[in-house]
């Protein structure tokens, strides 16, 4: 076990420690899971003080540094369960909850071995083990829910090391600095979370995820799409695609099946452990198998992006930012694919933060434009062994697609393509993928400054030349984009290319630099397509 690659590149950010061939908790963390996992009878933990205080005995024994526990996150713990929440919840939880979290914790080791035997055969000839996946390594991890949960557990019992973390650019992941914030937005994650746990330790879902590292390679090959320059963008002949835009709802509410797209900064999660509110700290909240992620995922470099398949949502909300209200449950509906995942994609692209006036300037432009791009390029249908596939229960909805999930793959058997990017990698020009459009929204505005008639363009050059049919746009009711259909149905009438479009967005932005118009983009490009 302890010889696997995948295996030894994770292994030091993990609570467990290799012994021969097999994955074990250290005795004493061991006899303390036990002890926990008898319920408040046997354990006596019944408070948020009595788990803070075993929280403190569990890292000890793990041996993990005290001055990477944030300093009022114990506090933080005996004030949320003893104070902010009814006895009645708080006693649910350590008599149901917590015995059940401590199970399954004390299965991880178990649920790992069989984890890296599965991830061999899992997919045909690709790795899908959990491992580091580092900047400029296309590749794929696929984790049960299950496994999540027992990590995402071991998250809430702060049980991860944080030891050379911030040296690989990963984020931290343990829970600590959530609690140690006492204002209202974080308890309101907290409530996401803590339902997030009284769910799955009610009925655990079985199910799989993906999470996928997309890169667009900066050399030139002439297999397979490679980070354009400007000459690529303004000599394109495709056609722009569809637009619908919504002026109210959120992207995770679109009803049909599409990229949804997650306003990342550089690092997946951005601050969703922290007491921030973002939208993409929503999103991980409501959908909370995506703080996996962190634990494995480095930032992304200007030529990557990261797309999650599988996640599934388990609570409602209100408001945003500030106003942000955990609202109830939320029962996720969505089919499930020929990998036993939840039919939903979420795409992790960040934007220039705070660009100011440089971001008309072409560097820029290119820059937010392969973002996008590579985001949003087709993904298609892994090979599965289907001697590791789960009957799935009864009830529950699966779809298969027409075309055989076992058909030959020609990249397999050319030596000449075996090292492609991400998109083309997994890729065999799967035509249920072709179907699915891209839901979207602000991207890059808001507290990341970017102007949101300019990020809309960008992202419509995007998605068009990607060859996704539809976009469907958010506009959370932004002033800014209040004439936006009228502008779609203008550029839509003059028939414009993505190369057309992409020249007007560089002509406006060179005119903008040097001072020359004083228009917003959308007045610029009805003034200039009139005339």
């Amino acid at each position: 076990m302890e010889k696997r690659t995948d295996l030894r590149s994770i292994l030091q950010y993990l609570p467990l420690v290799a012994q021969s061939s097999s994955l074990v908790w250290p005795p004493s963390v061991r006899e303390k899971l036990q002890m926990l996992s008898k319920g408040p009878s046997e354990s006596t933990v019944n408070s948020g003080e009595a788990l803070a205080l075993q929280i403190t005995n569990l890292r000890k024994s793990l041996s993990l540094n005290a001055s990477d526990h944030a300093p009022y996150a114990l506090k933080g713990y005996t004030l949320f369960f003893d104070e902010k929440i009814s006895r009645e919840e708080s006693a649910k939880f350590f008599g149901e909850v917590v015995p059940v979290l401590c199970r399954l914790l004390l299965q991880l080791p178990s649920m790992l071995e069989t984890h890296y035997q599965k991830a061999d055969h899992f997919l045909d000839g690709v790795a899908s083990g959990l491992r580091l996946l580092g900047p400029q390594e296309a590749g794929i991890v696929f984790l049960s829910q299950e496994l999540i949960a027992a990590l995402l557990a071991c998250s809430f019992f702060c049980l991860f090391p944080q030891v050379d973390r911030r040296l690989k650019h990963l984020q931290t992941i343990n829970f600590d600095e959530l609690f140690s914030s006492h204002g209202t937005k974080s308890e309101n994650k907290i409530r996401c979370l803590i339902h997030y746990f009284e769910r799955i330790c009610q009925s655990m879902p079985t199910g799989f995820i993906s999470f996928e590292r997309k890169v667009l390679p900066m050399e030139y090959n002439p297999h397979y799409v490679s980070y354009p320059e400007a000459d690529y963008w303004a000599k394109s002949i495709t056609p722009l695609c569809s637009v619908e835009v919504h002026t109210s709802g959120a992207i995770e509410d679109q009803p049909g099946e599409a990229l949804e797209v997650d306003f990342a900064d550089e690092y997946f999660g951005g601050l969703t452990l922290s007491y921030d509110t973002l939208q993409e700290e929503i999103r991980f909240v409501i959908n909370p198998e995506l703080i996996a992620g962190m634990l494995f995922l480095p930032r992304m470099d200007e030529n990557e992006a990261i797309e999650v398949v599988g996640v599934e949502r388990f609570s409602l909300y209100t408001g945003y930012g500030p106003s942000f209200q955990y609202a109830g449950d939320y029962t996720d509906k969505k089919d499930l694919d020929i990998f036993r995942r939840r039919k939903t994609r979420v795409i992790a692209i960040d934007a220039l933060p705070n660009p100011g006036e440089s971001q008309y300037k072409l560097n820029a432009l290119l820059r937010e434009v392969n973002k996008a791009f590579s985001g949003y390029l087709h993904q298609c249908k892994y090979k599965i062994d289907e001697s590791l596939k789960i009957p799935l229960e009864a009830g529950t909805n699966y779809t298969h697609p027409e075309a055989s999930s076992s058909r030959h793959d020609p990249l397999q058997s050319d030596p000449a393509r075996q090292v492609i990017e991400s998109s083309q990698r997994w890729c065999i020009d799967h035509e249920e993928d072709k179907k699915i459009g891209v839901a979207t929204g602000n991207w890059g505005c808001g507290v990341f400054g970017g102007n949101p008639e300019l990020k809309f363009m960008l992202q419509w050059l995007a998605i068009s030349q990607s060859g996704r049919p539809f976009m469907s746009y958010y506009t959370f009711g932004l002033q800014a984009l209040q004439n936006l259909n009228q502008v779609i149905e203008r550029v839509t009438l003059q028939e414009l290319t993505v190369g057309d479009l992409w020249n007007k967005v560089a002509e406006y932005s060179s005119e903008k630099l040097s001072r020359r118009t004083r228009l917003g983009f959308f007045s610029w490009l009805v003034t200039s397509l009139s005339t």
